[in-house]
């Protein structure tokens, strides 16, 4: 795999000349040699091959993150509609298993990394001053390497020989995930399964690498770090959780690859199961808050746009996100409560566990504060912010329960736990991404998407997500537990008002991607560089500022700015920044 993959790296490096593009145009690094300058990018397919432009590649990374949410939310409403009734028979027990298995690292590797690396690769260097990020090729390899992920992933469900998909769930827990015993988890679909996180992992370490140098080396004269802007931080964070957690996955995969394919015996020997736990939790929870981190940074930064002030407690805001990436490597084995660990240990981690929920704490009082006798404007993107925040709390405070070693005993492995990890992922994360799509949306379509279908798709989302997932909180309290394809008679209205719920979601995507798509290809485009009037409340920014000269340099081509450089917003707009 690793010889094909420098190959074919090395066949793309030779299709298009790189170092023909200029930095503004082609997103080419500093230093690089420019012996041959272009006017313009390729056209059609061999652009899109071959940019290493940090707008393009956001592009990229933004369309094959909603592909794979599509994909992955299709997968849940089949398991839905499965689960409608007690004995129901659309599909089988162990296909119910594999959609189970996808979808859950489909929406977590497939959507929610890519979907992060979309905004920052397209907004990051913008907000920072930077011409593009530090290693461009390395950018354009990092996204390149997530299409074979998917498909390798997703190769159990094509007709491939005898393969069949991984029925392992999420966590791939060990000794099911050895292929020990009678079972059909010995089948080449898991090893597929397997290579392909891996290489998803592999790309998450390149683009961390990638935006730690940009954001430590690339930074304009006018961006310190007292004015970096707060997603940029929530994104430097991030990768540096990535940069330790992804590494560890990596090597614990291998060593489950060897298990299964070489007679080693790292996780099917005795204590085997407790040692894959330990290494995939000391990767897994980080991994929550590599997923929200961002989402985070984008609510921060968008909306005091909205409340017209700026964001209430800017420093603090950036201590608890970095108290957040201290604290969520000492918390892992909560998830292991329930194994038998020994009780001094999970007193230690109940202690973090809690812990950590106070940094959480203090960025939702202070978005509180940021609306509070603000000049709030309820656009699209606002309320997606707000829809995230109720979420948060709910998704937060069901997490503390699960804290408490003798709550979490109860729950354990029950709907509930369900219900509050889906809170975080579709209830904030997903809100968070809605968000950050339809504030920029008028940034990287030149357009602005129909403002009706925006509101519906957000009360359909908000309805959708509140009636599905706190109906598992109470099927959790009930005892249902979780990852069966059946279920006793007592559990069915519960599951029939959450598949109710899911379908109310997924009328809302529909509308979302059509509003998404037609919009990009009919609506009017923006003629102004601040079509959400930031200038009247003093808070324009830098991407926007950017945006602006972009559009008049459509307008008149080859002419002058009148205005500089616009400042990235860290709790400064471009009017403080020679304060």
């Amino acid at each position: 795999m690793g010889l094909f993959l420098v190959a074919v790296a090395a066949w793309v490096a030779r299709v298009e000349n790189w170092r023909s593009y200029t930095p503004i145009a082609g997103g080419g690094g500093y230093g690089q040699e420019e012996s041959y300058v272009s006017s313009e990018k390729p056209s059609g397919v061999i652009r899109w091959l071959t940019t290493v432009d940090h707008k393009d590649i956001g592009l990229l990374y933004g369309t094959y993150a909603l592909i794979a949410f599509v994909v992955g939310g299709l997968m849940v409403v089949v398991m839905r509609l499965e689960l409608i009734a007690p004995g129901q028979t659309l599909i089988s027990n162990t296909f119910y298993n594999s959609l189970l298995t996808s979808h859950g690292i489909t929406m977590l590797f497939l959507f929610g990394t890519p979907i992060i690396a979309a905004f920052a690769n397209y907004l990051v260097p913008l907000l920072i001053g930077a011409d593009d990020m530090a290693f461009p090729r390395i950018n354009a390899i990092a996204f390149w390497l997530l299409p074979p992920a998917a498909l390798l992933i997703w190769a159990g469900f094509f007709p491939i020989g005898n393969i069949i998909p991984a029925q392992t769930a999420w966590t791939m827990y060990t000794p099911l995930s050895t292929g020990a015993g009678l079972g059909n988890q010995g089948n080449a679909g898991v090893d597929l399964f397997l290579l392909g996180l891996h290489l998803s992992g592999v790309s998450a370490t390149m683009g961390a690498i990638n935006f730690i140098a940009t954001i430590f080396t690339e930074r304009g004269e006018e961006v310190s770090w007292a004015n970096l802007d707060i997603f940029s931080w929530t994104v430097l964070t991030q990768s540096g959780l990535i940069l330790f957690a992804f590494p560890l996955l990596g090597s614990a995969i291998v060593m489950l690859l060897f298990d299964r394919n070489f007679g080693t015996t790292f996780f099917s020997g005795e204590g085997g199961a407790m040692l894959w736990q330990h290494l995939f939790w000391f990767f897994g929870h980080p991994e929550v808050y590599i997923l929200v981190l961002p989402p985070m940074g984008i609510v921060s930064y968008v909306l005091p746009r909205f409340a017209g002030r700026r964001l209430f407690g800017f420093k603090f805001v950036v201590y608890s996100t970095l108290a957040i990436g201290v604290l969520s490597f000492g918390v892992w084995a909560h998830h292991m409560f329930a194994t038998g660990m020994d009780p001094r240990l999970r007193a230690s981690f109940m202690a973090v566990s809690l812990a950590i929920a106070i940094p959480s704490a203090v960025k939702t009082f202070n978005w509180i504060t940021t609306m509070w006798n603000g000049r709030v404007r309820l656009t699209t993107p606002m309320l997606f912010c707000i829809g995230f925040v109720s979420n948060f709390i709910i998704g937060g405070v069901t997490g503390v329960f699960l804290a408490s070693i003798p709550i979490d005993l109860v729950l354990h492995d029950t709907y509930y736990v369900v219900g509050h990890f889906h809170y975080i992922v579709m209830g904030a994360i997903a809100f968070a991404g809605f968000a950050g799509l339809y504030y920029w949306y008028p940034l990287y379509t030149g357009r602005m998407y129909q403002k009706t279908l925006g509101k519906m798709h957000f009360w359909l989302s908000m309805i959708g997500t509140n009636v599905t997932f706190f109906a598992m909180i109470l099927l959790g309290y009930g005892g249902m537990p979780r990852r069966y394809a059946n279920y006793l008679p007592q559990f069915a209205t519960l599951h029939q008002l959450a598949t109710f719920g899911a379908l109310i979601l997924l009328v809302g995507q529909i509308i979302f991607v059509w509003n998404f798509v037609q919009s990009w290809l009919e609506a009017p485009k923006v003629d102004d560089g601040d079509p959400w009037d930031l200038k009247d409340s003093n808070l324009y920014t830098a991407e926007w500022d950017w945006f602006d000269q972009k559009l008049q340099t459509a307008i008149a081509d080859g002419g002058e700015d009148e205005e500089g450089p616009a400042v990235a917003d860290g709790g400064r707009t471009t009017a403080d920044a020679d304060e």
